[in-house]
């Protein structure tokens, strides 16, 4: 099986889901049970510290992960030796961690958005799925860069990728 654990999904114009509307998605996982990842460039609409038990931490956008468990926080970060517990996912790119670590981090600015990015919810398919709507051309797959999963301005990255792929 060839793994897309790593790769970006755009969804494809003709994908008629309004959840993934112009959605670019970082793949943190994928196997033959399924395959997990994270809408990385649509903003929530608050931001992180707008959330009552982190009100007194810097203002961090939070994300739009995807549909599945969009009442939980998730995390990909970029500093390994700092964090205790993440998976690896593509090069310096990595899943959770410990949490409470990563908090005590962004709130002294050890950590800032460059290194971090926080979702709400997750985006999940069970085993084929995904390869389905790749197939039926739901979903360009490309590769990735540690620039793209952690960009600030994420609000022309969809068309910006579109470009790249023609």
């Amino acid at each position: 099986m060839n793994s897309f654990t790593g790769k970006i999904l755009i969804s494809s114009p003709s994908l008629d889901d309004p959840n993934f509307e112009k959605a670019v998605i970082f793949i943190t996982g994928h196997n033959e049970n399924g395959a997990t990842g994270f809408v990385i460039n649509k903003l929530f609409s608050r931001a992180f510290n707008e959330l009552a038990e982190f009100s007194l931490s810097p203002s961090l956008p939070l994300y739009e992960g995807g549909p599945v468990e969009n009442d939980q926080l998730y995390f990909l970060h970029c500093r390994p030796g700092l964090i205790a517990g993440g998976d690896p996912v593509s090069g310096t790119v990595y899943s959770g961690g410990d949490f409470k670590q990563a908090v005590q981090y962004i709130n002294d600015n050890t950590i800032t958005e460059m290194d971090i990015k926080l979702f709400i919810g997750y985006c999940g398919w069970d085993a084929g799925e995904l390869e389905t709507e790749i197939e039926e051309g739901s979903w360009l797959l490309c590769d990735t860069n540690h620039e793209i999963i952690f960009a600030g301005d994420v609000g022309m990255l969809w068309e910006e990728l579109c470009l790249e792929m023609e």
